[in-house]
């Protein structure tokens, strides 16, 4: 049984842990290796990048993992109590099944649907806050996460600051997502897997293919140590043959690793090949539509509603680490209002800090705004606000290659993959950031280093 009581340690602790000559040699070699360490890593960032990675205790990360995947099953379980399907969940969720594409409506609600997760978290006086759950294998970062530990990690090595400090960094996101893929679809050896992308999406470097596959390349030959095949191709590209297997980019594949948002997908006949194959039961494809579902944050209100029927345990994880959370409704207008500084607004099915607004962070007039805007549209939710900790992080300046100290919040987003522990992709907040901590708004990726 995870302990609710947990004591968790300071944030930022496990760095100043580190002998004094350990941090200088770090900071100095991310100051010095930043370009590369960095190197076709997604930013929007163009004045600062980190000059070393986070790093937390392995106990405390285990931890971590262990409350946050306790809480994925208890969405699940809330879902399950009030649907069966995909498609009920769906209807409950007012998820449109034609605008939202690949949706198994017949499929069971079951465990199998928590085999890509990834959390956001926030320390907030040092206890892991999660704000959100993200639930379906378009979940980002994992390659900039690997990439960018493995580089500060092989730099340390070079230095022997890995000798000097009992650290070593998180395991491989994507190691522990290709066995999952492996697993999952019971793929065999040798199976072509293509990775599809929407090469239309809004996301830096997608218009650009040819240079998009140069970036994922790493992707294909690590999924090879696996028994994948793993091309990146275009959706596109997917078409049925004459006989009704699959196709993709004209060659007849086993199953597909989808990595784009069922209801941001750009339409055209690829995409509905692809649907068609996948519905059928001719294409197997990690993961199932039906998990896509489990990420809208009205489970996060429902396991709230439900509290009260969970054990003493679940009860006390549930208080210590997901902020209330209700739905937006009319009758909440007014205590909404009146609860501005303690609040933030969220649309249930959004993603990339889409029109989330802060109460603290607005005025009255545009948090008024935000909550009759939520009301009119529906499914939107009230999540308490999470004070996220200041913890000290180093920076380096891209042009004139300074390296600063300046106290940031950070995200910390654990990866399960068929609920195995791995890395984490740290959003980080860097000098005269906003609240927001989200890619599109110049956050910088990292994984995790951990300390014994």
């Amino acid at each position: 049984m995870i302990d609710a009581t947990y004591d968790w340690p300071a944030a930022g602790q496990a760095w100043f842990d580190l002998p004094e000559s350990v941090r200088a040699g770090m900071v100095a070699a991310g100051a010095e290796n930043w370009a590369e360490i960095f190197h076709g890593r997604a930013t929007y960032n163009k004045q600062w990048r980190m000059a070393r990675p986070p790093v937390l205790t392995a106990e405390s990360y285990r931890v971590m993992v262990a409350v946050v995947d306790r809480l994925a099953q208890l969405l699940l379980e809330a879902a399950q109590r009030r649907a069966r399907t995909a498609g009920e969940l769906a209807g409950l969720l007012g998820v449109d099944p034609v605008d939202t594409r690949m949706l198994p409506t017949e499929e069971p609600l079951g465990a199998h649907l928590l085999a890509a997760v990834r959390p956001d978290v926030l320390l907030s006086g040092g206890v892991p806050r999660v704000v959100e759950f993200n639930i379906d294998s378009s979940i980002g970062g994992v390659l900039d996460a690997d990439t960018v530990l493995d580089r500060f990690t092989r730099v340390y090595r070079e230095r022997g600051l890995l000798d000097a400090a009992p650290m070593r960094p998180a395991p491989s996101a994507m190691d522990t997502r290709f066995a999952a893929i492996r697993s999952t679809l019971g793929l065999p050896e040798g199976a072509v897997v293509p990775l599809l992308l929407d090469f239309e999406a809004d996301y830096p470097g997608l218009d650009d293919p040819d240079l998009m596959r140069r970036v994922l390349a790493p992707v294909t030959e690590r999924a090879a140590r696996f028994g994948l095949v793993m091309p990146i191709e275009a959706v596109t590209s997917v078409s049925v043959a004459d006989d009704g297997g699959p196709l993709v980019a004209g060659r007849p594949v086993d199953g597909v690793f989808r990595l784009f948002v069922l209801n941001r997908v750009t339409r055209g006949p690829g995409l509905d090949a692809l649907e068609t194959l996948v519905l059928s039961g001719r294409l197997p494809a990690f993961t199932s539509g039906a998990a896509w579902l489990l990420g809208n944050k009205q489970l996060l209100a429902w396991l709230w509603s439900d509290l009260d029927g969970l054990d003493a345990n679940d009860q006390a994880i549930v208080r210590r680490h997901l902020p209330r959370t209700e739905l937006l409704t009319a009758d909440r207008y007014d205590a909404a209002v009146a609860g501005q500084h303690d609040l933030v607004s969220k649309p249930a099915d959004g993603s990339a800090g889409v029109d989330v607004v802060i109460g603290r962070e607005s005025d009255a007039d545009t948090w008024r705004a935000a909550l009759r805007r939520g009301v009119d549209r529906g499914g939107y939710i009230l999540q308490e606000y999470a004070h996220a900790d200041v913890v000290p992080m180093d920076f380096v300046h891209i042009e004139t290659g300074e390296t600063v100290t300046e106290e940031v919040p950070y995200s910390i987003a654990p990866y399960l993959f068929g609920r195995e522990l791995a890395n984490a992709c740290v959003r980080s907040g860097f000098p005269g950031c906003e609240g927001v901590l989200n890619l599109s708004r110049g956050v910088l990726l990292s994984g995790i280093l951990l300390v014994d």
